[in-house]
């Protein structure tokens, strides 16, 4: 296996569909992440404001089937070509990228989040 630049411990993954190269979504992974990716098949992701590794669609059950694992010259990014199931992005849309820098959004909502995800107790 080619070695990896981890930086603070992650590395930055490119997540793009595998049929169409449109790009899906940009996560972390950490080592553990990037093994049980390779290990199980399915997209694993360190989450930074968790603080966990995470299964992508083990809420929502939008998973991602890894069909290959692209590494940059540097060793220090990652492209997983996917077969995702539903939508990439927790909003609702296809891919995280649907909306342009001025605000336009550019494509339609698969799912409604507030029917997909628990709604978490508000902290006092």
């Amino acid at each position: 296996m080619i070695p990896l630049n981890f930086s603070h411990g992650l590395i930055p993954v490119v997540v793009q569909d595998g049929k169409t190269r449109k790009v899906l979504m940009v996560a972390y992974a950490d080592e553990e992440a990037v093994g049980l990716t390779r290990s199980t098949g399915f997209a694993h992701y360190y989450s930074r404001s968790r603080k966990k590794i995470w299964k992508k669609g083990e809420e929502s059950g939008h998973i991602q089937r890894v069909e290959r694992i692209l590494v940059d010259c540097d060793g220090d990014c990652l492209i997983y070509e996917v077969t995702q199931t539903g939508a990439a992005c927790h909003t609702g849309y296809p891919t995280c990228f649907y909306r342009t820098l001025d605000g336009n959004v550019i494509s339609e909502r698969v799912f409604d989040p507030e029917k997909v995800y628990p709604k978490q107790p508000t902290k006092k």
